[in-house]
């Protein structure tokens, strides 16, 4: 799904590239008269939310990347990660298909409202505490998504050292890279995400502001956050209450709710959950839990939708169930 208004603008655009007779469908509508370069940018719009993510990183038989139709209930897969050092595991995989291999693929997932990106860094890397340089590390990054035609990019930093730092290298670091992928990927075109636990946004913890920091910096050009409720603690999140409403004092204000009270928009929260125990440390949560959580986030006003680690298994029927009381499938 795509606004409205986002939606007329990327047309406007994308009607300046007009190449051979060729017709396109967007959700239904059919747009004549657009060449490649042109059906190129609408597919790749952002879409509005709800978002349901799904990351893809084990080597578990489900090799390659599964089939759009495999994936009924998502609007977004994620090939996990893109390193410093390069694509590895699924995303390494997405670069074994031929040009025309990927071609046909996006294709199929775009007729589907499918988004297919990459996530960057995961638990692998610590960008800053290693010294990358965020501008480069952006360059780099940004000029993979385009040699392998992909939506675009999450980063999922987990460099936990450099916030505990206090110091304010991890938000700089993350607001220049930031900064640098938009130079690269323009949002409209392109879509950003960011993966941050949800402790982050905890106010006045991390001295160098945490991830509300990183928000009041550079969150207009995030289109949305796939905030991590999960791994910080056995009973952390795993209540509609303490996920939605009221978060532990240990990580206080980091609720769904809260942090929408600090400042990060309810729609630019998506809720991250593990599809099974073993997933995940701590946090998990069953589909039916999780669906009741979502009916009463939507019911006070939130649409951000859900994410989930990791696909296989969280196959279509299981966001299926989560969607089961808010956004039926």
């Amino acid at each position: 799904m795509v606004s409205f208004t986002s939606l007329t603008t990327i047309i406007a655009s994308a009607l300046l590239y007009v190449g051979s007779a060729s017709s396109v469908a967007l959700n239904g509508t059919t747009y004549e008269g657009l060449g490649k370069e042109a059906r190129d940018v609408l597919a790749r719009a952002t879409p509005a939310a709800p978002h349901f993510v799904v990351y893809a990183d084990a080597w578990d038989g489900a090799n390659g990347v599964p089939a759009a139709s495999a994936l009924k209930g998502y609007n977004v897969f994620t090939l996990s990660f893109l390193l410093l050092a390069g694509p590895w595991d699924k995303a390494y995989e997405w670069t074994t298909y031929t040009d025309a291999e990927r071609a046909t693929i996006k294709s199929q997932y775009a007729a589907a409202g499918i988004k297919l990106i990459v996530s960057a860094f995961g638990s692998t890397d610590i960008p800053t505490s290693s010294g990358a340089d965020p501008v480069a590390t952006a360059n780099t990054m940004a000029a993979w998504v385009k040699k392998y035609n992909l939506d675009g990019i999450d980063v999922d930093y987990e460099d936990f050292g450099a916030f505990d730092t206090g110091n304010g290298k991890a938000e700089t670091w993350l607001a220049s890279f930031t900064k640098q992928l938009r130079v690269q990927l323009p949002q409209g075109n392109y879509i950003v995400t960011h993966a941050p636990v949800a402790p982050w946004f905890t106010p006045s913890r991390y001295s160098g502001g945490g991830y509300l920091k990183v928000h009041s910096t550079v969150g207009s050009l995030i289109d949305w956050y796939n905030v991590q409720f999960y791994n910080q603690g056995a009973s952390e999140y795993t209540t509609c209450a303490n996920l939605l409403t009221t978060s532990s004092n240990t990580w206080p204000q980091t609720a769904l709710f809260q942090i929408a009270a600090n400042g990060v928009p309810l729609s630019k929260l998506v809720i991250g959950k593990p599809a099974t125990a073993s997933d995940a440390s701590n946090g998990f949560m069953s589909t039916s839990t999780l669906a009741s959580c979502l009916q009463q986030a939507k019911g006070k006003g939130w649409n951000g939708g859900a994410m989930v680690w990791q696909y296989s298994r969280a196959p279509s029927s299981w966001i299926t169930a989560v969607r089961s009381l808010s956004w039926p499938v």
